[in-house]
């Protein structure tokens, strides 16, 4: 197994959610927390994007063997473990900062993007609106964000938003996990 690393930028709310239900799965090496898409020069701030008027997504950036997990099952337990549905928000957490995001970085990336959100539509009431686009310059969060719901378990937020995804998480994709 040549075992190459793949990189895959998602965003689908608040980083600390997707951070805390990736990272588990069997093949990821890492998750870093961060921003991206935004149209300001400059290296953003956390409060700068909480703003929402710098124009960049809460994402995280997936470092994966997609030998041991294939971009396709990666987008899958992303898309199914947020809202996709819902246009820049997930659930109380609102603004374009927020919005779903899958940031392609090669044109196999935005094909099976594509695949999965076609097949995966049916599964919604609603219309899929995750954004598809050319993955732009990713600027690592500050530290303090990273590895947040591991270190912040008990904390109100943690509890109230990012416990119910990491639970879906074990429910559903437990044979992909570490």
């Amino acid at each position: 197994m040549s075992e190459q690393v793949q990189v895959a930028t998602l965003g689908g709310g608040c980083f600390w959610c997707v951070e805390a239900v990736l990272q588990p799965l069997n093949g990821v090496l890492k998750v870093i927390p961060g921003y991206a898409g935004g149209n300001v020069p400059g290296v953003p701030t956390y409060r700068e994007v909480c703003s929402g008027l710098t124009g960049h997504a809460e994402v995280v950036e997936v470092h994966f063997i997609p030998e041991i997990i294939s971009f396709e099952t990666l987008l899958q337990v992303f898309m199914t473990t947020h809202d996709p549905t819902q246009l820049n928000r997930q659930g109380g957490d609102v603004g374009t900062q927020y919005r779903s995001v899958v940031y392609y970085h090669n044109a196999e990336q935005k094909a099976i993007t594509e695949q999965v959100i076609k097949k995966l539509q049916p599964e919604f009431e609603d219309p899929i609106v995750t954004e598809i686009s050319p993955a732009p310059r990713f600027f690592p969060a500050e530290s303090y964000h990273h590895n947040y719901y591991a270190q912040n378990a008990d904390q109100g937020y943690c509890q109230y938003v990012i416990t119910p995804k990491v639970a879906k998480l074990r429910q559903y994709y437990a044979s992909l996990l570490k």
